[in-house]
């Protein structure tokens, strides 16, 4: 079973509702990303968005660059969520999305990547291990890190929260 990295972006009603009731909370992102608009000439910005199995490796790069927030787990914790997948969903409020979205937006991917191998994520046992295997390796985690900018950019501009969680 492969574990994929999840997004989520709520406006700041519906964070408080879904950490009210967790159940109501994966009801409602489940919907949203069953109803997504196909991508297209006017399909509006997704809510919702994964990583894939790039997740590991993009925790490990931007940890080792101390990065400002945990874009990769979310940093606060919704109490009592069972069912969400590996571990509990966490989620970042409105102030920190801004905060993930400027740092992200500074940060160009080959800055993420800088001075690591696919042996470095290898060695540091990164999932999963099958995909760090040649040089364009590292092109799989930096397209995901390309993705993840804008998305967070839009969560920023309008006020949303981010439910983060491993699937």
């Amino acid at each position: 079973m492969s574990m994929i990295g999840e997004y989520a972006r709520l406006t700041p009603a519906e964070l408080e509702r879904a950490v009210r009731d967790p159940d109501w909370g994966r009801e409602f992102i489940g919907e949203l990303a069953e109803t997504e608009p196909d991508e297209g000439p006017g399909a509006s910005q997704p809510r919702c968005f994964d990583t894939d199995k790039a997740w590991h490796a993009l925790d490990f790069l931007l940890r080792r660059l101390a990065f400002p927030v945990d874009v990769v787990f979310g940093e606060e914790e919704i109490s009592g969520a069972d069912g969400w997948g590996h571990g509990p969903p966490c989620y970042l409020t409105p102030e920190r999305v801004r905060v993930a979205a400027e740092a992200l937006a500074a940060m160009p991917a080959e800055a993420l990547v800088s001075g690591v191998t696919p042996d470095d994520l290898v060695q540091a046992d990164i999932y999963p291990d099958s995909v760090w295997v040649g040089d364009e390796s590292l092109d799989y985690v930096t397209n995901y890190y390309q993705a993840l900018v804008p998305f967070f950019q839009v969560a920023a501009r309008d006020g949303h929260a981010m439910v983060i969680w491993i699937d």
